[in-house]
């Protein structure tokens, strides 16, 4: 019997993140992790749940944007859709009327990426498999079929695609059974806050050191001095051994960003990430460019909008990391595009995470990059943040400073029924009391 989709609920989550400036950063000082969160209904036992990520206010506006998805999913069978996976991403995007206030970004490809992200949860919780192995199990030609390949066809065709992907084909059950053993390696920015004290900056990392962290990420960009205060503390703290990566989150200028990292590389850093505005291709390369003398590498891909973004970034190489986000751009389809094209460019893909159910999302991207695609976590790390990981049903499991794979069917992103309730915007008890107390 044919799985319908019958209906879907969008409920607007907000965490108040910003009591304790967790998640703070040069760009963003205040945020409160939030996600619009979709449930696809069906006429069966299975749901699927999708969610998008956002800073707190706003997240009404993807609410909205995914409902007015409704009439191209609701009615669907499971069956149908997946038979055609590149089809119903092209559909699914290409609206004739909702197609204008994108197309293929903003708040509009927030809401495709959550409905789209609900289909394979659905679809791996019907198969009965981790997403990851559910894309891991698929042939090169099925995977090939997924993408959308509309403009990147000048660097990506579907026939290269297909070797990609053949490439590795035979060998992938050896690296199912690593995954399996070992995980996937990971590095935490939790210690690296730009709204933290230096006390809590050092104990945070004291402890990271204890539990095995060998890979810290620090935000920067707030001023140049504390900047190098911090990184100072940083290195004092866990040594000249591990590895630091600094993140911008985008405020400087382009020829600031290389002032300022050229006086930073001398605290050894892997990568500055988003160094200026998400959109400046030419901008990156140049920062590429300069600081490339130095052994400092440039990262971005978490506000990246779309596949064609990151191809330009690609293909001007402005980036020697490559850092895919599972909500921004329109779900697991369009993901499969970018990391294929990071393949053939050479570029390392190391996913951003942290925010609500970001961790969740990615480490199944990271492990099918690693079992179809890359074949070696060398270089590759996902980003691992110790937020909010207790509202999810199967959240990630760290061992050692890895990832361990996912076992449970799905896409691993469905929150407890509890935490939905009690975070809901504005009438859950959290935001309610909240409201009550200002009233008074």
């Amino acid at each position: 019997m044919a799985l319908t989709i019958t209906d879907i609920q969008v409920r607007d989550i907000r965490f108040p993140t910003s009591d304790n400036l967790d998640g703070s950063d040069a760009m963003n000082p205040d945020p409160d992790y939030s996600c619009a969160y979709l449930t696809l209904l069906t006429d069966g036992n299975e749901v699927g749940h999708g969610l998008s990520f956002t800073l707190g206010r706003g997240t009404e506006l993807i609410a909205v944007a995914v409902d007015s998805l409704r009439p191209l999913v609701v009615g669907k069978t499971l069956e149908e859709i997946i038979s055609d996976m590149g089809g119903f991403w092209r559909e699914i995007t290409g609206d004739s009327q909702l197609r204008w206030l994108g197309p293929d970004k903003g708040v509009m490809h927030f809401a495709v990426g959550v409905i789209v992200n609900a289909v394979w949860d659905l679809w791996a919780k019907v198969a009965g498999k981790p997403l990851w192995r559910l894309l891991a199990d698929m042939t090169p030609e099925e995977t090939v079929k997924c993408i959308d390949f509309r403009y990147i066809t000048d660097a990506l065709t579907p026939q290269e695609a297909l070797e990609i992907l053949q490439q590795s084909w035979s060998t992938r059950g050896e690296r199912v059974q690593q995954l399996q053993e070992t995980g996937f390696p990971a590095y935490t920015t939790s210690a690296g806050w730009l709204g933290y004290s230096d006390e809590k900056l050092r104990r945070l990392c004291r402890e990271g050191v204890q539990r095995g962290w060998s890979h810290f990420k620090i935000k920067v960009g707030r001023d140049i001095e504390d900047d190098m205060h911090r990184a100072k503390l940083i290195r004092e703290e866990i040594g000249w051994d591990a590895t630091i990566m600094m993140d911008a989150n985008q405020v400087w200028e382009v020829e600031e960003a290389i002032e300022n990292m050229t006086r930073l590389a001398e605290f050894k850093p892997w990568f500055i990430e988003e160094p200026t505005s998400p959109d400046d291709v030419l901008g990156h390369a140049r920062i590429a460019k300069s600081l490339a003398p130095l052994g400092v590498g440039v990262a971005t891909g978490e506000m990246c909008q779309n596949r064609i973004m990151f191809k330009q970034l690609l293909q001007a190489q402005a980036i020697t990391v490559c850092q895919i986000d599972s909500t921004r751009v329109g779900g697991v389809n369009e993901i499969l595009s970018i990391i294929l094209m990071a393949k053939k460019f050479g570029v390392p893909v190391c996913p951003h995470a942290g925010g609500v159910g970001l961790c969740e999302y990615v480490q199944h991207l990271a492990m099918f990059d690693f079992v179809c695609v890359s074949g070696t976590t060398t270089g590759r790390l996902i980003e691992y943040v110790d937020h909010l990981h207790e509202h999810f049903e199967h959240p990630v499991v760290m061992r050692e400073g890895c990832y361990m794979a996912p076992s449970a069917p799905g896409y691993s992103i469905t929150m407890k029924p509890a935490s939905l309730d009690e975070f809901e915007y504005p009438h859950g008890p959290v935001w309610k009391a909240r409201a009550e107390k200002l009233d008074n």
